[in-house]
């Protein structure tokens, strides 16, 4: 009784409807509505893919490069956002938007260039946000110094950490370290934009400790926030190739619901969780095929906090 009533008092302070510190309920709490987001997909390229770095990508990676359905290149920046409003089913004249640049590499050009794709994105009607998806090693003064100008109530960046374990990143062929990671959010910090670390749980080699010790590590970096994935195969990618000769084994769903909830409350409760899982069509999908329902996943890991009476930070002093 008394570790329940622990628990209810904490939520009160902390959080709303739920034992971790939730992206949307942070928006609603903020701004008293909902607060959307637009998918853009700019067409940039990758260094991973161009050959500057490598020609393969990340061994995960999609043709697509993680790009909404509603975000086609060959649309205007504001036609694709116009289409993804349009695509929800209850707009009202509250409602607030932020723009989401998610596919593939979204500072990966030259600042003027970045500038008249930002600028475009952020003149939609009531964009409150700007959202930029890229890597640590495509950020530098110049392209960060651009980005905290539009002094948007919600501008960040989303930077693709995905571990902090080199012989993870190598694994993945992600191309550049953690040290790369660490230079770049001091140079984010700097210039007070918010940062969002993309991570990916379930990488073969890794032990739960490994995962765990990523989110120690975020805690060191002091972010904002933080957005989880599983580790998924999705046709057509060099993961696919590794896993049809290989034929590892990927966390069943029990599996990652403990994993993920070990690694929440090892992580600072003043962290905004962005995502807990990734998700992917069921027709582009090889494993694990439990990976395309987002809503038993959240409900898992909601029942799971629940059944073992602990929250985000149990475990950080």
């Amino acid at each position: 009784m008394r570790r329940k009533q622990k628990i209810d008092s904490y939520k009160k302070i902390k959080w709303a409807d739920k034992n971790y510190n939730f992206f949307g309920d942070y928006l609603r709490e903020k701004y008293g509505h909902t607060v959307l987001k637009l998918p853009v997909n700019a067409d940039l390229n990758c260094p991973n893919r161009d050959g500057k770095i490598s020609t393969k990508g990340c061994i995960f990676c999609s043709e697509d490069g993680s790009a909404s359905p509603s975000a086609a290149p060959s649309l205007s920046i504001t036609d694709q956002m116009s289409t993804a409003k349009n695509s929800f089913s209850r707009i009202n004249s509250e409602m607030k938007f932020i723009a989401y640049f998610q596919a593939f590499t979204n500072t990966y050009g030259p600042p003027e260039k970045l500038k008249i794709l930002y600028d475009e994105a952020v003149s939609f009607p009531d964009v409150i946000g700007l959202m930029i998806g890229t890597r640590p090693d495509c950020i530098d003064e110049n392209i960060v110094s651009l980005i905290s100008n539009y002094n948007l109530p919600e501008t960040w960046i989303e930077l693709g950490m995905q571990s902090s374990h080199d012989a993870s990143l190598n694994f993945l062929n992600r191309g550049h370290s953690f040290s790369d990671v660490c230079d770049s959010v001091k140079l984010i910090q700097k210039h007070g934009i918010k940062i969002c670390l993309h991570v990916i749980l379930g990488i073969p080699g890794e032990t739960r400790e490994d995962m765990i010790s990523t989110a120690e590590k975020i805690n060191e970096l002091k972010v904002d926030g933080v957005k989880i994935h599983h580790l998924h195969v999705i046709k057509n990618t060099e993961l696919e190739k590794i896993f049809n000769k290989n034929k590892f084994t990927l966390p069943d769903m029990t599996e990652y619901i403990s994993i993920l909830t070990d690694f929440i409350e090892h992580l600072d409760g003043t962290i905004i969780i962005h995502r807990i899982s990734g998700d992917r069509e069921e027709t582009s999908l090889i494993a694990p095929l439990w990976g395309a329902h987002k809503g038993t996943i959240q409900k898992a890991l909601d029942d799971e906090f629940i059944k073992r009476g602990t929250w985000q930070g149990f475990f950080c002093s």
